[in-house]
């Protein structure tokens, strides 16, 4: 298995980066501080010790006989996205990754609220995860408006990559879903070339409108809305991985 920091197997022109900028924002609350302290330690994804590979199946024994599939949400926000989906589908197993502790701590307030039981989430870096997740084990992987850093010097840090990409076709089943939505045109752009030159994935775009549509069932985030309101029109791109 591989990972996404550069380190041998990867493109040698990648350097070691982070995806990702401050990990905590504004001072937690008291119940927020309480389910960081009770809530997130029962539902934290942690990896095996061994280097091993960890089965995302394994993940959710309160499904009962396990997931109807498992999907990955990477950087959640403030998880308004990944609870939805989470409440619509509750016998899909969710696992959302997240570095950023006030993010963590809403999403952690959905859960509670609504009583999810499908949710699993990873309070750090998602790279580390996805090298340690075995081949065709998941039916969809969001990445829902990242970071777009949009200074030329800082793009080395977006997280779409051909590395990246190569490790989600990894993931993904045949047929497996990767669906990216952004409101920086020049993120769109970026994502559709690298994603063009991915031998394992492919546009599902079958007309000219499709990219400005979004995905079917979707519940909109918060960003996504001040996107709106600020007249920036959101793309939505949606991958499928190809047959091994």
């Amino acid at each position: 298995m591989s990972d996404l920091n550069g380190r041998p197997g990867h493109e040698a022109d990648e350097p070691e980066r982070a995806f990702f900028g401050r990990r905590k924002g504004k001072r937690l609350r008291g119940l927020q501080e309480r389910r960081l302290a009770e809530l997130l330690p029962a539902l934290r994804v942690d990896l095996p010790p061994d280097d091993g590979p960890l089965d995302p199946r394994t993940l959710f024994p309160a499904l009962g006989g396990g997931p109807e599939a498992v999907w990955l949400e990477i950087g959640f926000g403030g998880g308004e996205h990944l609870a939805a989906q989470a409440e619509a589908h509750p016998g899909i197993g969710i696992i959302g990754a997240e570095p950023f502790v006030n993010g963590v701590v809403k999403l952690l307030a959905a859960i509670e609220a609504r009583s999810l039981r499908n949710v699993r989430i990873r309070d750090e870096d998602v790279t580390a995860l996805l090298a340690r997740l075995p081949d065709a084990c998941l039916d969809r992987v969001y990445l829902l408006y990242p970071d777009p850093w949009p200074k030329r010097r800082q793009r080395k840090r977006r997280f779409v990559s051909d590395s990246s990409l190569a490790e989600i076709g990894r993931v993904l089943k045949d047929g497996g879903l990767f669906r990216f939505a952004s409101d920086i045109d020049d993120y769109a752009g970026w994502t559709l070339v690298r994603a063009a030159r991915c031998p394992v994935l492919t546009w599902t775009a079958s007309g000219a409108r499709d990219w400005t549509r979004p995905f079917p069932g979707w519940p909109g985030t918060r960003y996504e809305a001040k996107a709106l309101a600020a007249g920036r029109r959101p793309t939505y791109l949606e991958f499928a991985r190809r047959p091994r």
